[in-house]
C-alpha cells in the first residue's frame, strides 16, 4: 500500500505574497515532508472583506509569479472559484473530496491559531487537517479546543509584512529584498497597489 499524499494548504490574501510567505512554505513543506502546498488566494476573506488592496486576481498572478520554479510550492484557485465569503472549512471539506485519500496540513501563524476556535466549523477544521504553526512573538494562551492538535514549524522571526511592501510601492521605494524579482517586476508593469483598497 502506498503513503497517502502529503497536501499542505497554506491560505491568505498574499496581498501581495512576499518573501516570508515564501519561506514559511518551504520550511513546512522539508518539516512536515509535504508532497504539495497550496498556495490558497483567498477571494472573498471573511475577515477582511473591505481591507484587500489589489484584487483576487491580481493577488492570484503574483501568487503564480512567485512560486515559478519552486519545488512542491504551487498556487490554487480553489476559493477564487467558488462563490461566496472564503471559509476555510469549506476549502478544505472541497480539498478532502477531491483528494479523499491525501492527508491535510493547514499551515497558519500563531495569532490565527488562538483565533481558530472563532473561524467557521473549527471542529471541521481539526477533523480534517493537521496544523502547522508558524510562531509569532509574544506570549500566547493556547486554547483548549486546539491543545495538543498542532505542530510548531521552526521559523526565524521576520519584519517583513505586505504592508510594508505596500509602504514602499507608495513611496516610489525598492522592493529587493522582500519579493522576488518577478513579483517586482509584475507589480510594476501591472501598475496594481498604485490606488487604495478595493473590493475582494
Amino acid at each position: 500500500m502506498h503513503n497517502a499524499q502529503r497536501i499542505g494548504v497554506f491560505g491568505g490574501t498574499f496581498d501581495p505574497i512576499h518573501n516570508a510567505h515564501l519561506d514559511i512554505g518551504r520550511a513546512a513543506v522539508v518539516q512536515a515532508k509535504l508532497d504539495r502546498l497550496l498556495f490558497v488566494v483567498a477571494g472573498e476573506p471573511p475577515h477582511k472583506r473591505d481591507a484587500t488592496f489589489a484584487p483576487a486576481e491580481d493577488r492570484y498572478r503574483l501568487v503564480e509569479a512567485a512560486l515559478e520554479g519552486e519545488a512542491h510550492m504551487e498556487a490554487s484557485r480553489i476559493e477564487l472559484d467558488r462563490s461566496g465569503p472564503s471559509y476555510t472549512a469549506d476549502t478544505l471539506s472541497q480539498l478532502h473530496e477531491q483528494c479523499p485519500d491525501a492527508a491535510l496540513y493547514l499551515v497558519l501563524g500563531m495569532d490565527a491559531l488562538i483565533d481558530l476556535p472563532r473561524w467557521r466549523h473549527p471542529k471541521r477544521i481539526l477533523d480534517l487537517a493537521e496544523l502547522l504553526v508558524v510562531p509569532r512573538p509574544g506570549d500566547w494562551e493556547i486554547p483548549d479546543a486546539v491543545k495538543g492538535r498542532f505542530q510548531m514549524l521552526e521559523f526565524a522571526r521576520t519584519d517583513i509584512s505586505s504592508t510594508e511592501v505596500r509602504r514602499r510601492i507608495a513611496d516610489g521605494e525598492s522592493l529587493e529584498g522582500l519579493v522576488p524579482p518577478a513579483v517586482a517586476n509584475l507589480i510594476v508593469e501591472s501598475g496594481v497597489y498604485r490606488s487604495g483598497p478595493v473590493d475582494a
